[in-house]
């Protein structure tokens, strides 16, 4: 933090206590900080999630497991509304039991998806060759 006193407005005493003070809540803002990032990191995933169960392509692929991840999202979105102010941890340990569901269920999803048709050509197929030239 810079402070400068270029019209003599303030004392040096002014400055000192204006550095002390922003010093004092460097640390408590660096705690807000933490926990606002894991929340909005934990509603991001939700929501991403979310959008991608309404793809059309990823839903198909999903089955049954569609009802169960919307489940689980729904009841995260739910526990951060009635928790707003939790330690970074409880965002970031709900996040990874999200993720120990979604996780799975998507990877069969994606995978399902790619093998319907929209996957890129794997090894030699018909795509173009480069050649390297020195």
């Amino acid at each position: 933090i810079t402070i400068t006193n270029d019209k003599g407005r303030l004392s040096k005493d002014d400055v000192e206590r204006m550095v002390a003070e922003a010093e004092k809540f460097k640390a408590e803002d660096e705690v807000i900080k933490k926990k606002v990032e894991a929340k909005n990191g934990l509603e991001n995933y939700c929501f991403s999630l979310r959008n991608s169960l309404n793809e059309d392509k990823i839903a198909a692929a999903l089955g049954d497991d569609k009802a169960t991840l919307e489940a689980k999202i729904q009841e995260t979105i739910t526990w951060l509304e009635e928790h707003p102010e939790e330690a970074p941890e409880s965002y970031e340990e709900k996040q990874k039991e999200l993720e120990g569901v979604a996780n799975p269920i998507m990877t069969k999803a994606y995978g399902g998806a790619a093998g319907a048709g929209d996957a890129a050509p794997s090894g030699g197929g018909g795509g173009p060759h480069v050649e390297e030239v020195d």
